[in-house]
């Protein structure tokens, strides 16, 4: 099994090289933007054509939120023109592209679990961007998987996890959103979820919802990192009005994985029981 991971620098992207060395059999190529540009069509048909790929796992993505909003074209190309041009290079050389995708396509206007067949309608370009990609994904390939992920945190790269933990030691009081809801998803269990795709080779083709167990506010999110990094810090809950951001946010954004969970056949384990193993693992590296 020859597999290419594209944004290999990223979190998910770090998270599936870590995984990766448990699966001896399978043959990875990992790439960043220095090996392959995917927004580059022509670079990105050679390399697929000399290099026989069963699976593209496309963890590559802008990623900067606010800062999308004044650079759509960025955004555009890296979360849109690239996963296009992969599909197109995995039609023809006959690949199943895996595409993670977000939470963010929707508008967050709902107060029951997101499912698959729900209706996308972007609040801002970030999303609209991905949602893009998404579009342009199913009109090249039949054979691909699309996974939307929500509030992804890892042991590498910067995000919410790490932020907070470094805050929270510098700081004696912090103001954390607490009316904006989600599901805060690891990506070593999404980067799992994504391996057992491939390892059972997999044809129930599709979009899919993969976010940890569970229902978090960014509030609930940053106390479970203080308590479990056993950090004093008061905190105030403070809402979306008292903390502007250039790009709007879904104030809900929770996603139904019965799907998954029914048609890959995998188990999801609850935000908390993560977010304490990716803690364990940070301090474990600190020391």
């Amino acid at each position: 099994m020859n597999i290419l991971v594209t944004g290999s620098k990223g979190q998910l992207g770090s998270e599936l090289k870590v995984l990766s060395n448990t699966y001896e059999k399978y043959s990875f190529t990992f790439v960043d933007i220095e090996e392959l540009d995917i927004t580059n069509k022509n670079a990105v048909i050679e390399f697929f054509r000399d290099n026989n790929f069963d699976y593209c796992i496309n963890s590559a993505a802008y990623t900067a939120v606010d800062k999308a909003e004044e650079d759509k074209l960025k955004a555009d190309k890296v979360n849109a023109v690239g996963p296009s041009n992969l599909a197109e290079a995995s039609n023809i050389y006959g690949t199943t592209l895996i595409h993670v995708s977000t939470d963010f396509v929707f508008d967050g206007n709902k107060n029951i679990q997101y499912t698959e067949v729900d209706k996308p309608n972007p609040i801002n370009v970030y999303g609209a961007s991905k949602l893009r990609g998404e579009l342009l994904i199913k009109e090249v390939i039949y054979e691909y998987f699309i996974l939307r992920t929500s509030w992804l945190y890892s042991t590498f790269g910067n995000n919410f996890v790490k932020t907070m933990q470094r805050l929270g030691r510098e700081k004696d009081s912090l103001g954390i959103i607490v009316d904006q809801i989600g599901t805060p998803t690891y990506a070593r269990d999404l980067a799992k979820a994504i391996l057992t795709i491939v390892s059972t080779k997999s044809n129930n083709y599709g979009t899919y919802h993969y976010s940890n167990e569970g229902v978090a506010s960014w509030y609930d999110f940053a106390k479970a990192i203080f308590d479990y990094s056993n950090i004093k810090v008061e905190l105030n809950p403070i809402s979306t009005s008292q903390y502007p951001t250039p790009a709007k946010r879904p104030s809900f954004s929770v996603m139904d994985k019965s799907k998954i969970k029914e048609n890959i056949n995998i188990s999801i384990p609850h935000w908390t029981d993560s977010l304490k193993e990716c803690i364990a693992v940070i301090k474990s590296r600190s020391h």
